[in-house]
């Protein structure tokens, strides 16, 4: 792997280089479904009234996504098996 630093204020560098080259650049990021900041960042859930199985979804008029007893493994398939 080769390292090239350039630290030459105000000029123009080239690096010829005939040989193939993989460049990764990578950025952490924030994580997890809370991350992020702004209006609609992140995944915030209502589980307050949450039970076994209950199933994430999005309530329009509270503007909230929710897990509660509305819907469960149960409802969502009357009484089969999910």
């Amino acid at each position: 792997m080769t390292t090239v630093n350039v630290s030459t204020a105000g000029k123009t560098t080239v690096v010829q280089d005939t040989t193939t080259n993989v460049v990764s650049v990578i950025t952490a990021g924030p994580q997890g479904a809370g991350a992020g900041a702004g209006a609609g960042a992140g995944l915030q859930v209502d589980a307050t009234a949450k039970i076994d199985k209950s199933v994430v979804y999005y309530d329009a008029t509270a503007g909230t996504f929710k897990a509660d007893t509305v819907w469960t493994t149960s409802t969502i398939t009357d009484g089969g098996n999910f």
